[in-house]
């Protein structure tokens, strides 16, 4: 199959529907709820796998350290999680559309339940199996099961019948012309010998008719067969006795795609492609799902967007597309690929008139920051860091949130989140919408850490007196407790990677 590699060139005008060509930062939840329904031809979503892993990444661009979580706290909560995610995608889906669903083992079954529900049963078309590696650590000496090597590709259409597709070929392997393609024509033209009868008889509509001295049913009508004649195409084999097509080498399409990807490598550490992103797909991959599945200016939706590779290649084959995700570091790297390789400038004029393209709602400025309500900037400072905001925001106890590390393991119930039972390693996170963060209140935070025998927790304000430094330093020495203090202008910046270890 050919791949699209050229440089991308500007495809059709925007839609009349929805605003096309955009990049939205922030919870796809609230960004989808604004789509009008059955807006959208393709959606590709590779959401965070149930696989409790922690990446620590450094960006191509900057050596910038970011720590991108990939876990949640049990299937359960990541079916919970995903559901209303998934019933707003079905919704702006059109029934012409296709949706593909990137998994791998962890809930793959849980995740096909789920989209039974909301797309229908009958609506399901594939589970792609794609091999990502050719060998894995996990199946080393020692382990009890085989290496776990593939993900898997979940295809919903819209509507059972008339959604988009275009059938995708591979080509012939070398094995394969070997053994079939044997004969020549006087013209050096390569063919195999195609069965030209019926199946099925007069019951499947085929004609019983005389073809080269032989009586048959035969699968063309006797003037398309006449035709065959004529060119060529059709004689009796050497070796046998009944008429039979000659298929050419040269007119091969090649082998029809079939639901097990082999043939397209992962992206890693040493690929030119490579931006450092740990879940990156190879843009092959997504180049493929959308020529199948689109046609060109056909409206492409990547909820959980990334580093942008499905947005790289819906540029590239002359689609519109929407792009959300959740981490401003995302939206700025997948912008910036956007700007670098498909030339696409990031331009609000160019953007209105079809011709770039824009990025939405990046984080707040300081200043919007100190007028929003306490709760609310509570929530945005616990999210910013990765962490989970308590869901009883009156009398917390001094603490505004968690997180969770990886290795986390049952031991202590808690109320509050009892969906994360099973993960007692927690940091506490407090929160101060205050210019200047002093003494009494971390000595407030020292009692919750100390009450929740915690010896390691967060605090995020705007700024810290020195008091207030002096006492985190002096809790340390005394307790040998760790606070970090971090400002909210380090975490605007996306500088705190490195602190949250």
């Amino acid at each position: 199959m050919t791949e699209n590699s050229g440089p991308a060139k500007p495809g059709g005008k925007p839609s009349v529907v929805v605003d096309t060509r955009v990049i939205f930062c922030g919870d796809n939840l609230e960004q989808l709820s604004k789509l009008p329904d059955a807006c959208v031809d393709l959606i590709y979503i590779d959401p965070p796998f149930n696989s409790n892993r922690n990446y620590e990444v450094f960006w191509g661009e900057t050596k910038e350290k970011r720590a991108f979580e990939d876990r949640h706290e049990s299937t359960q909560a990541y079916i919970e999680f995903m559901r209303p995610r998934c019933v707003q995608l079905a919704r702006v889906l059109k029934e012409t559309g296709s949706f593909y669903y990137h998994c791998d083992w962890h809930a793959s079954h849980y995740v096909k339940v789920m989209l039974d529900q909301i797309f229908g049963e009958d609506n399901f078309q594939n589970e792609i199996v794609w091999k990502r590696s050719t060998a894995h650590s996990d199946a080393r000496q020692g382990s009890k099961h085989f290496g776990r090597i593939h993900d898997v590709l979940l295809l919903y259409s819209g509507g059972p019948s008339g959604y988009t597709w275009n059938q995708l070929y591979l080509p012939l392997s070398d094995d394969y012309v070997d053994s079939h393609y044997t004969n020549l024509d006087p013209d050096g033209r390569r063919f195999r010998w195609d069965n030209l009868t019926g199946p099925g008889g007069a019951a499947k509509g085929n004609a019983f008719y005389e073809v080269l001295g032989v009586k048959k049913y035969w699968r063309y009508s006797p003037e398309k067969m006449e035709e065959l004649i004529a060119e060529g195409r059709v004689a009796i084999p050497s070796k046998g006795k009944i008429p039979a097509q000659k298929r050419y080498l040269e007119e091969s399409l090649g082998v029809p795609l079939q639901s097990v990807w082999d043939d397209l490598p992962p992206v890693n550490s040493q690929a030119k492609e490579s931006l450092g992103y740990p879940t990156q797909k190879p843009l092959a991959l997504l180049e493929r799902i959308i020529k199948a599945s689109s046609n060109e200016n056909d409206i492409v939706l990547d909820a959980f967007c990334g580093c942008g590779t499905a947005l790289v290649a819906a540029q590239n084959l002359r689609r519109q597309w929407i792009g959300i995700d959740v981490s401003p570091t995302a939206c700025r790297v997948m912008a910036k690929r956007l700007r670098d390789i498909c030339r696409l400038p990031e331009n609000e004029k160019l953007w209105q008139i079809g011709r770039g393209f824009v990025v939405r709602d990046l984080p707040w400025t300081e200043q919007q920051l100190r007028k929003i309500p306490p709760f609310e900037f509570e929530n945005w400072a616990v999210i910013a860091l990765g962490g989970i905001p308590n869901k009883t925001q009156v009398g917390d106890m001094g603490i505004d949130g968690r997180i969770y590390p990886v290795g986390a393991t049952p031991n202590v119930i808690n109320k509050q989140t009892p969906e994360l039972d099973f993960m007692d390693e927690w940091y506490p996170i407090q929160v101060k919408q205050m210019d200047r963060v002093g003494r009494p209140d971390i000595d407030k935070f020292e009692a919750a850490m100390m009450r929740t025998r915690r010896k390691k927790g967060f605090f995020i304000g705007f700024d810290f007196s020195r008091d207030a430094l002096t006492e985190i330093d002096a809790f340390f020495r005394r307790e040998h407790i760790v606070i970090v203090a971090l400002t909210v202008r380090e975490i605007l910046d996306e500088t705190i990677a490195q602190r949250l270890v």
